[in-house]
Parts: C-alpha cells; structure tokens; sequence
C-alpha cells in the first residue's frame, strides 16, 4: 500500500511540536520525542524521497548535531533512573556517589543543550521543515513496506558472529527500517513489521543503556575492587547482551524463513552530497 500523505507531512510537524516544548524546558520526555521525530524526519528525507534539496542537506545537518547533543541528556535521563531503580544488598555507598556525579553531570548536558537550542536555531529548523515538507518528492507508488523489507534485507544476508558493534549496527538499521514502516496506511503486514523491530530495538537499546552505565561506573570507580555496585551492573549488562542475542536471532530466524520477505529495492536518485547523510546517522 503506498504512502499516506498524511502520515508523512505529520512527521514534520510533530518534530516541529517538540522542537517549540523543548526550546521552553529540556524535560526528559521532550529530549526523547525530539530524538524519535528526528530520526523519523530523516530516514524519510534520506530513503523515502526520491530527490534531496540543499535545503534538506542542511536540515539533516542541524538535526544531527542538536540529536547528539539532545542525546547525551537522555542517556543520563535513562542511566539515573536505572541506577534509582537498582537493589543492591548491603550497598557500600557506591550507587549514592555514582548518582550524585551523574546528577550533575546531566545539569551540565542540560544547560549545554538549552544554549544550543535557542530560539534562532528553532527558528531555523522550523523553516527548513516546512520547506522540506512543501518540496519533497515521492512517487505516488512508493510502497514504504517494500523500502522497509529491501532494508530489512541488509540484516539477513550476513550471518557474522554477533559483537556489541554489531548489535548496535543492528539497531541502527532496525530503527530506520521501522521508521519507513510507519508510513504505511495502517496496512496489517506492516504493522506486524513495525511491532517485531520495536522489540529488537527496545531490547538492544535496553542492553546498550546499561552497557554506557556500567562503563561510566568503572571509570568512577575502577580503583575499588570490591565494589558490589560494579559486580551487579556488570551481571544485568551481560544479561540485557543475551537478551539482544536472542531478539536478533529471532529476527535473522524471520529473515531466513522469509517471514518478512526481503523485496526488491525502489531506485531512489542519490542527492548532490550523500556524505552529510551518512554523516546524520547517529
């Protein structure tokens, strides 16, 4: 089923919604939803529209150099409220410490991303997004599930030994691929499509959250070898790893058994410059 117009004119206007409350206060939810609207902003520009702009260029530019800054925060949103979370048995004062540093930490990332959010730059932004909505071009029988299938194909063909590099990689398509999944007219197949790759993404991302945290504690505290802070992180890390194994198993299993039928990819015209596009996947 083709595209709905709809859908795709709307991704530009909820980054434009998130782009005004995040202007007003970096909260936590405003951080992610700009991220999310922004990456589903540039996977359409960037595989969906058959011939980019300068205009288009530049915005994917900006968004990726504000996502990486809009980035760092929720990271440390998402490692303090972990690390509240956590039990620990007889603790030794490590997680009050460690949350103590990454506390301030995040009220340094926050006022660095509040100065790069001004009101210029999100004046900006909202220009180039109202162009790129008003001159993007996509055939009229452009099948996003069939973009989506011919993504998804990258992930089945190669069968090499699963690494944390490679299980980032794996995200990073699956996240694309979803994105471009989600412009469908509620069509069954694809939403059974956009449901498989949110779990392996949620699942990867869930591992490499703890993987950055875990790393972040040893570097705090990688004098003290009997840190009961460092023994637990460093067991949910290699759990939240077999997890991500498992979901991308489940995924190659899917890929294999043409459960999700790798397609034929659409020609799409390469822009002037695809080195800032490449650039933009953060």
């Amino acid at each position: 089923m083709p595209i709905d117009p709809k859908r795709s004119r709307s991704t530009f206007q909820k980054l434009g919604r998130e782009l005004t409350k995040l202007v007003k206060k970096p909260a936590p939810e405003s951080v992610h939803k700009f991220r999310t609207n922004s990456r589903r902003v540039e996977a359409l520009l960037s595989e969906v529209v058959v011939e980019s702009h300068r205009n288009d260029e530049k915005l994917l530019r900006l968004l990726a150099r504000l996502r990486k800054k809009a980035g760092r925060v929720r990271d440390l949103d998402v490692q303090i409220a972990a690390l509240r979370n956590l039990k620990i048995p007889g603790g030794n004062g490590h997680k009050v410490q460690f949350i103590e540093a990454l506390v301030e930490e995040r009220a340094q990332r926050e006022k660095k991303l509040a100065r790069a959010f001004d009101r210029k730059t999100a004046d900006e932004i909202r220009r180039r997004l109202k162009r790129a909505a008003t001159h993007m071009a996509i055939p009229a029988d452009t099948e996003p599930l069939t973009l989506t299938l011919a993504k998804l194909a990258q992930l089945g063909r190669d069968y090499v030994p699963l690494t944390e590099k490679t299980l980032h990689q794996y995200r990073i398509i699956g996240k694309r691929a979803r994105y471009i999944a989600e412009l469908s007219d509620n069509e069954p197949e694809a939403r059974r499509v956009v449901e498989r790759l949110k779990h392996m993404q949620d699942v990867i991302g869930d591992w490499h959250d703890w993987l950055k945290l875990t790393q972040k504690a040893e570097k705090l505290l990688g004098e003290v070898r009997d840190s009961v802070l460092l023994v637990m992180l460093r067991n949910v890390t290699q759990a939240k790893f077999r997890q991500s194994l498992d979901a991308v198993a489940e995924i190659r299993k899917e890929l294999a058994g043409r459960i999700l039928r790798p397609a034929t990819p659409q020609i799409r015209k390469p822009s002037r410059d695809e080195a800032p596009r490449t650039a933009a996947v953060a």
